[in-house]
């Protein structure tokens, strides 16, 4: 806890009809304990049991609930609960994400550095928790420079959302999330918060990014719109950047609405792919496959597929 009883850490959690998942979210976060933080619940006009859920879980751990008349962009809420917030550092946790054991303490000990943010890799789980595989980060352990840490994560964001723990008004200053980007607006911040003061690197799985067919990302196939905000955080950050790391984001950026397109059974944008890779070069490859986490990312997804056909087929 900070003087006068003030949380460290405020851990900011969008929340829309997640009564599945929630309650498994807010006991990761018990399970380190109920001090030296707060959550910041923001209900996005749910019409579940979500809001029940909230205030029983106000009795166990540290919890305010913020209500707003529904919106359906879970940048914005995000954006306002970070405002309601008090900590001096913050981290986004999702409904349908997990903390693993020794977060909290892992993050106040690094936080005692005075980071600008504290990363770490995750784990990828099933709808019912299933262990399918690591996300790591392709930084060195400890001090990260900045140019290296933008040099890797322009390629692919490649950070978890319940990973980084950040200084909160350092992302209100620089203006929260961008509120159009409801795909890339994490991605954003991170870049953005790269240049406001010292960046550390855990080595060591500290949260879980649930993969699950409900989630936004599996939902929505508009690849127009995905390529727009792509593009935007490539156009924004990509430009002080050197040649090599731009060409392997470019070639990220047409491989993952290629797989985006496939998954969804649309016409997959081969000709953009193509040209980008007829560009990389073998060290650019090299890059990418480092960078992109790439066969972790798709490994994860595939074995999800092939446990679900596994639970389907009939028995012998």
């Amino acid at each position: 806890m900070s003087a006068a009883g003030t949380p460290w850490l405020s851990i900011v959690m969008p929340a829309w009809n997640g009564e599945r998942y929630l309650a498994a979210a807010l006991e990761s976060v018990l399970r380190e304990g109920t001090r030296g933080y707060e959550v910041v619940a923001l209900d996005d006009g749910s019409t579940d049991r979500t809001p029940g859920i909230l205030r029983s879980w106000t009795e166990k751990i540290p919890l305010r609930i913020v209500r707003r008349e529904g919106q359906g962009n879970w940048v914005a809420a995000s954006n306002a609960a970070l405002r309601e917030a008090r900590g001096r550092y913050a981290c986004f946790l999702h409904q349908d994400d997990l903390w693993l054991p020794g977060r909290l303490e892992a993050m106040e000990r690094e936080v005692a550095r005075d980071p600008a943010i504290v990363v770490h890799p995750a784990s990828f789980v099933g709808p019912e928790g299933q262990a399918l595989g690591a996300w790591r980060c392709p930084l060195p352990a400890g001090d990260v420079p900045a140019e290296l840490f933008r040099e890797r994560l322009i390629v692919q964001n490649f950070l978890a959302i319940p990973a980084p723990v950040f200084r909160r008004e350092a992302a209100l200053r620089s203006g929260g999330m961008d509120e159009s980007l409801w795909f890339t607006a994490d991605w954003d911040l991170w870049l953005r918060l790269a240049g406001e003061g010292p960046i550390r690197h855990l080595d060591a799985p500290l949260a879980a990014f649930r993969v699950h067919p409900a989630s936004q990302t599996a939902v929505r196939t508009d690849l127009a719109d995905r390529r727009q905000q792509l593009e935007t955080v490539l156009q924004r950050h990509g430009g002080a950047l050197s040649a090599a790391a731009r060409r392997a984001a470019r070639f990220s950026l047409e491989m993952n609405l290629a797989l985006l397109a496939a998954a969804s059974g649309g016409e997959v944008p081969w000709r953009p792919l193509i040209a980008s890779l007829s560009v990389l070069g073998p060290g650019g490859l090299r890059r990418y496959l480092r960078d992109s986490r790439i066969v972790e990312r798709v490994g994860a997804r595939l074995r999800l597929r092939r446990s679900a056909s596994l639970s389907a087929a009939p028995a012998a």
